[in-house]
């Protein structure tokens, strides 16, 4: 038994993982483009984080782009059985780092072949599709033909399970019914909670939900009142925050990303940590 084993699992699909994984996306260099400073550096976060208990880690190949991916593969390459790759497609990197909408049925299928292909898999476990109606956030908008689209290739066989990514809850209602959706994944913080209602309906239906940026993203988290629990708590305001996600609901997912070993010791830690009711009723009122 490891110490993520504190916070407990959840089920995408088939496979079941510890609800405290790892987002690879830092691995990459500046604004998430060209290759990492230090790549020894990012391959021992990646080992060292497989050697904690990881099991779950986040992915796509547009981060880099494709560097992300391969130093996944030269690091973990053959993988442990238990390790479930989530990716994501839908977007790609402009050569002058920026994120463009690509979710045309052959540029779905040209972005999952590129995962396969960087990745060293036949069929990947879980990919999510982002829809980049609004790059920011999510936006309405039609999401038939781009997820009947990844539903053919996972009827090739290429994609085992179907996710979401940047999404409304009714695109969200829209795509299960053609589809089995085993996780959703939006922004969704201590700060930046628009998804309550999201959260508790795919609660209800046993679906796991997956915040990106649970430490605030480019922009860390700060106040007063999360660092003054902290500090009666005896753990880091980044900790803290991990652990309130935990406790917000039990089909929570965190993927909390960096490019240090040390933080990542740090960030795995907040599994042990359990929050008193006082400390949640103050954290809760942040976003008032």
């Amino acid at each position: 038994m490891n110490q993520l084993s504190n916070a407990g699992t959840f089920a995408m699909g088939t496979r079941t993982v510890n609800r405290l994984g790892y987002g690879a996306m830092q691995l990459s260099g500046p604004g998430v483009f060209g290759p990492p400073k230090d790549k020894k550096a990012a391959i021992a976060v990646l080992r060292e984080a497989v050697a904690s208990g990881v099991n779950h880690i986040d992915t796509s190949d547009f981060y880099g782009p494709h560097v992300t991916n391969r130093l996944i593969r030269e690091a973990l390459h053959p993988y442990p059985e238990d390790l479930v790759i989530v990716t994501k497609i839908g977007a790609q990197r402009g050569s002058d780092a920026s994120w463009n909408p690509a979710f045309s049925a052959q540029e779905l299928t040209s972005a999952v072949h590129d995962n396969l292909r960087n990745l060293g898999l036949e069929s990947l476990d879980i990919v999510n599709l982002r829809l980049m109606f609004d790059i920011h956030k999510p936006a309405e908008g039609s999401i038939e033909a781009p997820l009947a689209a990844l539903v053919d290739l996972q009827r090739q066989g290429l994609v085992r399970h179907i996710g979401l990514s940047n999404v409304t809850l009714t695109q969200v209602e829209r795509a299960r019914a053609l589809a089995n959706i085993v996780c959703v994944q939006n922004q969704y913080n201590l700060a930046h909670r628009d998804d309550e209602a999201l959260i508790n309906e795919l609660a209800a239906q046993g679906t796991a939900y997956v915040p990106f940026f649970p430490l605030g993203g480019f922009t860390p988290l700060q106040s007063t009142a999360l660092s003054d629990v902290a500090t009666q708590l005896g753990a880091t305001p980044m900790q803290v925050a991990l652990a309130w996600l935990l406790q917000r609901a039990p089909n929570i997912l965190l993927i909390p990303g960096t490019s240090s070993v040390g933080h990542l010791r740090e960030n795995l830690a907040s599994a042990k940590l359990t929050l008193p009711s006082d400390a949640v009723a103050a954290l809760d009122r942040i976003a008032g």
